[in-house]
Formats: structure tokens, C-alpha cells, sequence
């Protein structure tokens, strides 16, 4: 057995993963064979670690310098490609650029060059232009999903990146979108094109439905459903960030917990509401299609269109948080009387019928504590479980999912604990430090 084989293994692992599916295994040996590889395969199928795979075969841990490059057109994408690099514990260095957060703090951490370096456009290029990072020595490319990066605007950054990178020689590209088109200064000579788009449409494990709904305000149709869903998992998108502020405040007045997202958040809001989608202290995220790719949320149930998609890409790309690797899901379209279903959604789709008399979900049982004490505090999980057990007598089964980032963190706690362990540790020291705790607005 190579030591190749061994390493993909261990990672395996590490990852909890039992078998590689079909895209992930041809995508490993086109890569490995070839200089431009375009993969196209939908959102949710495994993508990141169908080019991680055989990106880590490629780098030297010998060479002290940047090696390959990633570029993503959302910052929750990057964080998300930085989290599965760290899990397949190679001990190589990635730095992770992107908008919204000092620029500092990534310039200390390109001081060490790191093997990979993952990013938004705006961010590598003024990091380039500034000559933080190695451009010289990179010498293979990874755009991923490449579609929403254009969709985005970001031609102009992304060409100057590409421009500035000299010693390319292995260029990867993936889209969820077939008919994209490559501009000439990529340079992806005749590549080798993967398409898993058919075979994933015929075989994602979704259920879409309808809902007919009596008004052109469709939110009292969006209260009822969601009491008809119970404490499921579900993300609500809207076409707009004023309509996701609305819907998100209607429900918490009719008392359904929800948490809402959209790009003009702080990033330490939209950090706080993913978290506490996926630790159960919500079930309900309400968000624009800024939510529709390349978010790390397991397990959603439901996918509710509470306003039509503008196109089939957003269609597929919002459903493609659910019915992801194996799992089943349901897309729900609500219509209002004045509108049509668009002839992408099958006309024979199953009609909803909503229950005459509503009973409201159940509440959530965890609650979100922030911690304002993070990686660059060298504050981690096990300091935090430690804190919690011993300050805050709180049992292994009361601690939830926990998230450091690089200068706060969220734990979640189960909700009857959180009054009595916020007294108990409200003058106590983390890793010798007095330290803000508080629930996570």
C-alpha cells in the first residue's frame, strides 16, 4: 500500500468518514493526472474535500513557503475550507483571508508563509498588492465555486490575483453551475470536465412541495407551516435584507424562536446566528441566498422559499443545504395567489395542506453564552469545558457544540443551567483572565 493511500486514510478517519462517494473519487484521480481539472457537482455534495484531498498530496511540508492558493467568493466558504483543512490533521500551516475582521491579525499570521492560504478576492488581492504573501512559489490554483464568484463581481480582483501568481502550474475549478464561462486569464487549457450535476438532480434525496397561501402576505401562511414543521431544522429564504429583518421579527412576535442572517450583519452577528442554528439553540434561520452556499450546517430538514428564487441556479443552490451526502430533505415553495411556479419546479410537485388548529413548536432546550476570549487569547474547547465543569458545575451532558474563533467564542448550554452557572462564574478567570461571559445576543 503507498503511503499516499495510508495518509487519504488516516484523514479519513480523523474526518469520520467511511468511504469517498463517486464524484470525490473521480474528482481525486483527475486531479492527480491532470493540470486543469473542472469539476462541476452541486452544493452539498462534497466538493471541498473532493480537490482537499489531492491538494494536500501536493504540498511539500518541506518548502517554508505559500504553495497553493484557494479562492471562494464568501468568507463563511473559506472559514468552512480552513476547518476541514485543520481536521485532516496534515500539520500543514492555511491562513485564512477574508473582509470583515482585522487585517492585522492575518499579516501576523503571513509572517510564517503557510502552505495553503484560502480567501475572498478583495482580501487576497489587497494582501497582494501590499506584499504580504508569497505569490512566487504557488503553484496550484483552486477556484471554488467559481460561478458565485462571478455571479458576485469579483472578474476584476480575481484576474488580478491570477496575474500576479507567476508559477501556476495545477489550476482546479469548481462550479455548481454547468454553463459557466472561463475566462481567457485563467488559462485552463483544455480541461479535463467532470459533470456530477444530472447524476445529483436525479438522485439528492429532496422532496419538493407547495404551499398555497390566501394572501399576497405570505407570513401568516409562514407562521402556520412552521408550527406544522414542530422543532424541525429550518431555513427560510427571502429575497431581500429588509424582508428577512421583518420575517424574523413577525415570528419572534408570534413567538417562534428564530435567528436571521444577511450580509450587512457585523461578522460577530453572523457568526452568533449560524452558531446558534446549528447548536440547537434555534431551529429557524431566516436569510437572504447569502445563506445559500458554502455554509457548514448539518442536518437541515426543511428548505422554505418563502419568496420565489430569482433563478433555477438560486433554486438549486438554496435547496443544496438540505438532502446533503446521504441525507433526505424537504424544499417547501410558498405561493401567493398572484404568483406561478416557475417551469423549472415540477407543476405536479405534492400540494401542503395546513392543519385547521396550530399548536407552537417546542423551545429550543440549549442557549448560546459568548465568551469575548478566543484562539488569539490561546483560549480553546478544553479550556472552556474545564472552566464550565469545574467553575460552573455544569455536567459533561449540559455542554453543547463549541465554536472558538480568533477573539471570542459560543458554547452552548442547556437553557434551565444558564442563569445559576452565570452566577457561578461571573467573577471567576479563564486561563488567569477576567473574562466577559455573557448569552450571546
Amino acid at each position: 500500500m503507498s503511503t499516499s493511500t495510508v495518509a487519504t486514510e488516516s484523514i479519513l478517519t480523523r474526518l469520520k468518514i467511511k468511504s469517498l462517494n463517486e464524484m470525490q473519487l473521480a474528482s481525486i484521480e483527475a486531479i492527480s493526472t491532470n493540470n486543469n481539472t473542472l469539476l462541476l457537482s452541486a452544493t452539498g455534495s462534497g466538493k471541498t474535500l473532493a480537490f482537499l484531498l489531492p491538494l494536500v498530496k501536493l504540498l511539500d511540508p518541506a518548502i517554508t513557503k505559500t504553495q497553493a492558493i484557494i479562492i471562494v467568493p464568501s468568507r463563511e466558504l473559506a472559514l468552512q475550507i480552513e476547518s476541514v483543512f485543520k481536521s485532516m490533521g496534515t500539520n500543514l500551516k492555511v491562513t485564512c483571508c477574508y473582509g470583515g475582521h482585522l487585517r492585522e491579525t492575518e499579516e501576523n499570521n503571513l509572517k510564517q508563509p503557510p502552505a495553503l492560504l484560502v480567501g475572498t478576492p478583495g482580501r487576497l488581492a489587497d494582501h497582494i498588492r501590499r506584499g504580504n504573501i508569497t505569490t512566487a512559489s504557488i503553484e496550484t490554483l483552486v477556484l471554488d465555486e467559481f460561478d458565485k464568484s462571478l455571479e458576485l463581481g469579483f472578474l476584476d480582483e480575481m484576474s488580478f490575483i491570477i496575474g500576479a501568481l507567476p508559477a501556476i502550474q495545477k489550476r482546479i475549478l469548481t462550479s455548481a453551475t454547468q454553463a459557466v464561462e472561463i475566462p481567457a486569464f485563467i488559462k485552463m487549457d483544455e480541461p479535463v470536465t467532470l459533470n456530477f450535476l444530472s447524476a445529483a438532480n436525479e438522485d439528492t434525496g429532496l422532496t419538493v412541495k407547495t404551499l398555497l397561501s390566501d394572501g399576497k402576505d405570505k407570513l401568516e401562511t409562514l407562521f402556520r407551516l412552521l408550527c406544522m414543521l414542530g422543532n424541525r431544522s429550518a431555513i427560510v429564504f427571502c429575497n431581500h435584507r429588509e424582508s428577512v429583518e421583518r420575517t424574523s421579527k413577525f415570528l419572534k412576535e408570534k413567538d417562534i424562536i428564530n435567528e436571521f442572517y444577511h450580509g450587512a450583519m457585523e461578522q460577530q452577528e453572523r457568526d452568533a446566528a449560524l452558531c446558534k442554528f446549528r447548536n440547537g439553540t434555534t431551529n429557524v434561520l431566516v436569510t437572504t441566498d447569502l445563506a445559500s452556499r458554502g455554509l457548514d450546517i448539518a442536518n437541515i430538514r426543511y428548505i422554505i422559499h418563502y419568496h420565489l428564487p430569482g433563478s433555477e441556479d438560486i433554486f438549486t443552490h438554496r435547496n443544496g443545504r438540505t438532502a446533503r451526502m446521504d441525507a433526505s430533505g424537504t424544499a417547501i415553495i410558498i405561493l401567493s395567489p398572484e404568483e406561478e411556479l416557475p417551469d423549472y419546479i415540477n407543476p405536479e410537485a405534492e400540494q401542503i395542506t395546513l392543519p385547521e388548529t396550530i399548536t407552537l413548536p417546542d423551545k429550543p432546550q440549549w442557549s448560546t453564552l459568548f465568551f469575548a476570549a478566543g484562539k488569539k487569547d490561546k483560549v480553546n474547547k478544553i479550556d472552556i469545558v474545564g472552566f464550565l465543569s469545574n467553575r460552573g458545575q455544569l455536567k459533561k451532558e449540559d455542554i453543547g457544540l463549541i465554536e472558538v474563533k480568533d477573539f471570542f467564542s459560543f458554547v452552548a448550554v442547556k437553557k434551565i443551567k444558564v442563569s445559576p452557572t452565570l452566577q457561578l462564574i461571573k467573577d471567576q478567570k479563564i486561563k488567569n483572565k477576567k473574562v466577559k461571559i455573557a448569552v450571546a445576543k
